[in-house]
């Protein structure tokens, strides 16, 4: 497993109302978190690869839908990608010195909890195109629905 990633599985408690999942606890992280952010997603989307040279780890789960989370440690180039959301309820930490990124297998709406409050005045957000050869083979399509900040990694 790539170094300083993290599974978490998300227990969900179930009864006739619905569910209850506890989905961050501090105590067993790394390093605490100081914000969260909330995307949704179309199918067929994939936000990534980013990185942070500065170390902003992140927490990653899957609200609801699902979605492929895919992580390139730089260092040894060594790939890792699972599955989260609805059918595998699953949080995912990552250094941030790892470049990751996700793909929308379904419409999903996917929580991001950070270890650094985001300042768009320095941001410490790099990128690497989604299909770098050590990782294209892990994403589900060769044709991606891209930001125009993605579409331009290289």
């Amino acid at each position: 497993m790539i170094d300083g990633l993290l599974l978490f599985p998300l227990v969900r408690r179930e009864d006739a109302r619905g569910w209850f999942s506890e989905l961050r606890r501090d105590s067993l992280l790394p390093r605490r978190t100081v914000q969260t952010n909330l995307s949704f997603s179309r199918r067929g989307v994939i936000r990534g690869l980013h990185y942070h040279e500065r170390g902003q780890d992140d927490l990653f789960a899957c609200l609801t839908g699902m979605a492929r989370v895919v992580v390139l440690d730089r260092s040894s180039e060594e790939a890792f990608s699972v599955d989260i959301g609805d059918e595998n309820p699953l949080a995912v930490y990552v250094p941030g010195r790892h470049a990751h990124g996700f793909e929308a297998l379904t419409d999903c709406l996917f929580a991001y909890h950070v270890t650094e409050e985001y300042d768009p005045a320095s941001p410490d957000e790099h990128t690497l195109p989604w299909d770098d050869p050590r990782v294209r083979h892990l994403w589900s399509t060769s044709s991606p629905i891209l930001s125009e900040r993605d579409s331009r990694a290289s």
